[in-house]
């Protein structure tokens, strides 16, 4: 059987090492299981087990196409702690939304066909800081999709529930708003936030029950939704070294 290249720190205990070398491969980017097997040296069941074993512990997860990505319990800490300032900025904003609104009110990232959600005010329960999902349905993966270049968007929509059609509409009004497939029940109403250069750096949502929201985005919700997105935006230039997905 084929050894795999030890980690930087071998521990000496062989299935950590093993995982160690899985973690590193995946850190690298979105990796298949035969792309495991390839760079670790391991045997494919060893790998399979293992890479299952971390899946199920929210160390790994799956994106779009199937290939193993960091999952939340380590995604949200390299995308939050390591890289990504803007999540830390967001706080106050999302709180100041939260109260005005009445309303939950979560800022989301985009990574490797993934919505990553890197802060949030919530009325109740954990906030679902590193809740990690495919970016293939909803306002909240519209607007994270629609402003993609063309050749990251013809691919995107190889995996999503959207339409061209749909997007562009998306981009013509400059926000999403509909029920939220991860929220059962729930809808969302979802804007982006841009980056010098205009690019869409995160996409910053309220959502609420059905019961709560509006039929179609009224001026109250939209002016609170704008404003704190004008505060993110003013934010970007002053995080010096902020990493966009």
């Amino acid at each position: 059987m084929n050894t795999a290249t030890p980690p930087r720190t071998a521990t000496g205990v062989g299935v950590l090492d093993k995982a160690a070398v899985l973690l590193e491969i995946v850190e690298g980017g979105p990796a298949t299981l035969g792309d495991l097997v390839m760079y670790s040296g391991l045997a494919r069941p060893t790998v399979h087990r293992i890479a299952v074993a971390l899946e199920r512990l929210g160390l790994f997860t799956r994106d779009a196409h199937g290939r193993f990505v960091l999952g939340p319990r380590l995604d949200a800490t390299a995308l939050g702690v390591r890289h990504d300032r803007l999540a830390g900025a967001a706080g106050p904003v999302l709180a100041e939304l939260r109260a005005v609104t009445g309303l939950d009110a979560l800022l989301h990232r985009r990574r490797d066909g993934l919505q990553i959600c890197v802060a949030a005010a919530v009325a109740t329960g954990p906030p679902p800081v590193g809740a990690t999902r495919p970016a293939s349905a909803g306002p909240v993966a519209g607007v994270l999709l629609a402003w993609e270049p063309p050749d990251a968007l013809y691919e995107a929509l190889s995996c999503a529930r959207f339409t061209a059609a749909q997007l562009a509409a998306v981009r013509r009004r400059g926000w999403a708003y509909g029920p939220d497939p991860l929220r059962p029940g729930g809808v969302t109403y979802a804007v982006p936030v841009r980056a010098p250069g205009d690019r869409v750096a995160a996409a910053l949502a309220v959502t609420g029950p059905a019961s709560r929201m509006p039929q179609a985005p009224d001026r109250r919700l939209g002016r609170a939704l704008f404003d704190a997105v004008a505060c993110l935006a003013d934010a970007l230039p002053r995080l010096r070294g902020h990493s966009l997905p």
